[in-house]
């Protein structure tokens, strides 16, 4: 189940979604989201739908690779659902059982949650899927450099967010290692309660966490040895680019962001 992870992976492609500034892409995930959150009329999120999988076609990744990649999120998807049948107790009763009561508000707010969880996940994991950790890094930082003028260390934040995007398939693949390791020794993740099996990864969280410090000293290492010491004056060997493609794709999801708030207001 860990080789179906795609948060954190770059695939690379020649759509004109990968060609888009990583600025740019930063910027329409961001309208994206805000705005997603803004209105709940049906047509706005017919848009919001049509947005995504419009983005998904043109980005040009493989279905079957990205549907791999979406079973662990649809698990946590499918949970926030199931929680709010049970909590949320709005409109009259759906179904009335003497353990419980499933109201209509609870399906309908439900359903919101979750379609809302689902089209940002599929436009945040398109984002690190169609650019390179390096362009990334470098969108971040152009992006905040007006809160440099605050003395907000614009330079290491975006590094470390790289790194930490960068690292979660290499940790992701350790795990799998450290679990085949385990089950070879006889541990069994598999069978017994809920409790017993937590227990089971213990053994796993603490070579990963070992393993993860020691990763990390030595990729700190190796950048004090080539002389690194954060963004001041250094230099980009390759010019982000800036191209009508871009600004026509921020002015796309700002006119979406626009019809949000006026559906929430006048509708």
């Amino acid at each position: 189940m860990l080789d179906n992870v795609i948060i954190g992976q770059y695939v690379p492609g020649n759509s004109f979604v990968h060609k888009m500034d990583p600025r740019a892409k930063l910027l329409c995930l961001v309208l994206f989201i805000v705005f997603l959150f803004v209105s709940r009329h049906p047509v706005f999120f017919l848009l919001a739908i049509s947005l995504t999988v419009l983005t998904f076609i043109a980005a040009r990744i493989p279905f079957r690779f990205y549907l791999k990649g979406i079973r662990i999120i649809a698990l946590i998807i499918s949970f926030t659902f199931i929680l709010h049948l049970f909590v949320t107790r709005e409109g009259p009763p759906l179904l009335e059982t003497p353990l419980f009561t499933i109201y209509t508000g609870g399906v309908t707010e439900g359903a919101f949650i979750a379609l809302r969880l689902l089209i940002i996940v599929i436009m945040a994991s398109l984002i690190t899927l169609t650019t390179t950790p390096v362009d990334l890094t470098d969108g971040l930082e152009k992006l905040m450099k007006p809160f440099g003028k605050l003395g907000v260390p614009t330079h290491e934040l975006a590094f470390m967010m790289a790194i930490a995007l960068r690292f979660i398939p290499t940790l992701l693949e350790e795990t799998a290692k450290i679990i085949k390791a385990q089950m070879a020794r006889g541990a069994n993740f598999t069978h017994g309660s809920l409790w017993r099996r937590i227990k089971a990864f213990v053994p796993v969280l603490i070579p990963l966490f070992v393993q993860s410090f020691k990763r990390a000293e030595d990729l700190a290492v190796a950048m004090e040895a080539r002389g690194y010491a954060g963004g001041h004056g250094r230099t980009k060997f390759r010019i982000l680019q800036w191209k009508p493609i871009d600004t026509a794709a921020v002015i796309l999801f700002a006119v979406y962001g626009a019809f949000g708030v006026y559906t929430r207001l006048f509708i």
